[in-house]
């Protein structure tokens, strides 16, 4: 099993200070801003994770889990797991989740190294955050890794043009988020040689989805 307690690193860091500094207020900024983007926090999550398949039963696992804000979409009748850098973060999700009647075994982290087993989830997947990870590469395998054979994998974030065009614009967002002005790496670059996977857009061209069966 991988280190419990992994270093913080480069990226990982910054966002790491960055959300433990802005956890307290995390889902009402979020409330607010899909409401203004994309008719609803409900319905903007209920886009984002409408190809996860999770079935009765089913060991689940959530890369980055935040608030756990997820959890409130997807079916109870199976056992969550969440990772998350930021112990702010993870803070919220313990006091929230209880009020949303959810469960999840929560532990502190990077998606770089997670504290599991090979081939422990039925469903691993991330949402939001794997562009400005330190090694969105290895993530992606980590992700694989801990997944069973068959098991279901997805991974999505804001696409280039949500990049270029909101947080450049949003003088707070676009401190913690520069990305210059060269060529973001393909989402579908991270994922190991000869794999097939699907790759959606979605929330109007602003968030990318890739999802796909472990061989």
């Amino acid at each position: 099993m991988p280190d419990p307690t992994p270093a913080v690193t480069g990226l990982n860091e910054k966002y790491q200070r960055f959300y433990n500094r802005v956890a307290w207020a995390y889902d009402l900024w979020e409330i607010v801003y899909a409401g203004l983007t994309h008719g609803g926090r409900d319905n903007a999550r209920a886009e984002l994770l409408k190809n996860l398949r999770v079935k009765p039963g089913d060991k689940v696992l959530e890369v980055s889990i935040g608030t756990g804000v997820n959890l409130r979409y997807l079916p109870t009748e199976a056992t969550y797991f969440g990772v998350d850098v930021s112990r702010g973060m993870l803070r919220q999700a313990v006091r929230k989740l209880p009020k949303w009647k959810r469960q999840a075994t929560l532990f502190f982290g990077v998606a770089e190294q997670l504290p599991f087993r090979d081939g422990v989830m039925d469903v691993t997947y991330h949402i939001g955050g794997l562009n400005f990870f330190q090694n969105p590469h290895k993530a992606v395998a980590e992700m694989i890794r801990v997944t069973r054979s068959g098991g279901f994998v997805m991974y999505g974030d804001e696409t280039e043009q949500m990049i270029r065009q909101s947080y450049k614009k949003t003088p707070f967002v676009k401190r913690h988020y520069d990305v210059g002005e060269g060529e973001l790496p393909s989402p579908m670059s991270w994922l190991p040689s000869g794999l097939q996977a699907s790759y959606e857009v979605v929330l109007k061209g602003n968030f990318y989805l890739v999802s796909f069966l472990k061989p």
